[in-house]
């Protein structure tokens, strides 16, 4: 780890989350800035989104872990609690926010949210509209999106 002036703790989240990584999730820092985190996630087994290979940012700002860690969706997704821009409506990236919680955790509950949609509590409200109209034809979009933007390729 090149970067001294970091704090122990992430340094110490990093280090795990390389050594044991959640399955179907990978982060790794980006040589330049430590803070920033390349993120996988695997869309989750029947989910409208298994079989995707999403990638996402993560970045920890100076406040962290006083602050909640920015990330965003980079792969483009068909899910109402994300945004065209990739931002994620998830209550532990906002009020919700502890310090207790972790890198890891965030990530485990971002693809958590892949398996159960919140139409509810949407960021893109036309994405939840179909969803509680017609939940058979979003999930069919969202399988078509991810095959068409997330398949790995």
């Amino acid at each position: 780890m090149a970067n001294s002036n970091l704090p122990r703790r992430i340094i110490k989240e990093t280090q795990r989350l390389l050594s044991e990584p959640a399955p179907g999730i990978s982060a790794s820092p980006s040589e330049e800035n430590m803070r920033y985190f390349n993120v996988m996630i695997l869309g989750p087994a029947q989910s409208p989104y298994e079989g995707g290979v999403f990638k996402l940012e993560l970045f920890l700002p100076e406040e962290y872990p006083m602050a909640a860690p920015k990330v965003r969706f980079l792969t483009k997704i068909y899910h109402p609690n994300i945004d065209k821009l990739g931002r994620i409506c998830l209550d532990i990236l906002k009020d919700k926010w502890s310090p207790a919680l972790q890198i890891r955790t965030v990530l485990l509950s971002i693809q958590a949210l892949l398996s159960a949609p919140n139409p509810d509590d949407p960021l893109s409200d036309n994405i939840a509209k179909h969803w509680k109209a017609n939940e058979a034809e979003a999930v069919e979009t969202a399988k078509e999106w991810t095959r068409q933007y997330a398949s790995g390729a």
